[in-house]
């Protein structure tokens, strides 16, 4: 199989006919959801589960196996060792790219050289770490079955002599304006992921530029909007619309797929804000009745923030002293507010939940 051979972007291919309805809806949609976003009191709270959960998924995309509750459990202190140690790892750094890259593009634009620093941190201590983190590569990679020749390949990505090419050609697209940003949007993706760069990580990279990208064209307000929950979901649609790119240069499908993907997702991404809203709501009065503390409100942002956590943990997370917040959390166990994962043993703290947030996950997911 012959190297493909990237289209020129931008794509003049697109039948704009096929894809209007779609585009005024996804731009509707994307906009009631930066609403939500826009009347937060405290997004970084109110956001760190979706954040979680797209860590996990876009990961799982990529046949990690780790769940939410064992991320956050393996950061209590649990203990996971062989290759759910590594799949926590790669979750963990999936979520640290992340949050490097909503601090780096505040008023800058996305350049190379922080993909490659995403890259770097994404590999950084796991499976992939050989692979050359933070480099594009030199070799010729392809996509097939495993142990697959290049002839048997379902997919060969450019030539590495040409790479460097495509890739300036495609920070040059990031920075132009074309139909429409959430269209654009598709187009940055799929050439990203059509050009293959790393040799490992390309997914990964390609979906975190999504709300990147959204947020330096102003659709977002904040570079917080998560796609992965609906593209695992469909995950064989995906990959199809990607490999008809390739094989038939059919950019209208792909365009079409994501902006079905993006209507959907921003209705479920702000039913889910919507409920984690009024359950903080539902919870601070809870506590409150419950303590009568006037810690209470520290106390429920460093349990939305960090749903399974060590008594030390949450009390340097919430500024409370160790002493006030050993009572608190006697007082939630006792009326059902929290759990407890992991008895307390020896000098081993116990691990204790905050159940009914991770439930509320688990049911949008």
């Amino acid at each position: 199989m012959q190297p493909y051979k990237p289209e020129t972007l931008p794509i003049n291919t697109l039948d704009k006919s096929v894809l209007f309805t779609a585009v005024g809806e996804a731009n509707a949609a994307l906009a009631r959801y930066d609403g939500l976003l826009l009347g937060m009191v405290n997004p970084a709270v109110m956001l760190s589960p979706l954040t979680n959960q797209e860590a996990v998924l876009s990961s799982k995309i990529e046949g990690t196996q780790a769940t939410v509750e064992e991320i956050l459990e393996h950061e209590a202190g649990q203990e996971y060792a062989g290759d759910k140690g590594l799949d926590i790892q790669e979750v963990l750094n999936y979520r640290k790219a992340l949050m490097l890259a909503k601090e780096y593009v505040e008023g800058r634009p996305i350049k190379l050289g922080l993909i490659r620093e995403l890259h770097r941190i994404l590999m950084d201590s796991v499976r992939g770490e050989n692979k050359e983190p933070g480099q594009f590569r030199k070799d010729q990679n392809w996509i097939g079955a495993p142990g697959c020749t290049i002839e048997q390949a379902s997919f060969v990505p450019p030539t590495p002599l040409q790479l460097l090419d495509h890739l300036q050609a495609w920070e040059t697209y990031l920075g132009s304006e074309d139909i429409d940003p959430i269209v654009q949007t598709a187009i940055v993706h799929a050439h990203f992921e059509l050009l293959h760069p790393f040799k490992d990580g390309n997914g990964r990279i390609g979906r975190l530029l999504i709300p990147l990208f959204l947020y330096g064209k102003g659709r977002l307000t904040s570079p917080m909007f998560y796609l992965s929950a609906y593209l695992e979901s469909h995950r064989d649609e995906y990959y199809a619309r990607l490999r008809a790119i390739s094989q038939e240069g059919d950019w209208t499908g792909w365009c079409a797929f994501f902006l079905r993907a993006v209507i959907a997702q921003a209705q479920q991404n702000g039913s889910t804000l919507r409920e984690i809203m009024a359950l903080h709501e539902a919870t601070k009065r809870r506590v409150r009745d419950i303590t009568h503390s006037p810690h209470s409100l520290q106390l429920i942002d460093a349990l939305f923030d960090r749903p399974i956590f060590t008594a030390t943990d949450i009390a340097k997370r919430a500024g409370v002293p160790k002493p006030t917040i050993h009572k608190l959390i006697k007082s939630l166990l006792n009326e059902g507010v929290l759990q407890t994962v992991r008895e307390a043993a020896g000098r081993r703290p116990a691990i204790l939940a905050f159940a009914e947030l991770l439930n509320t996950l688990e049911r949008k997911q």
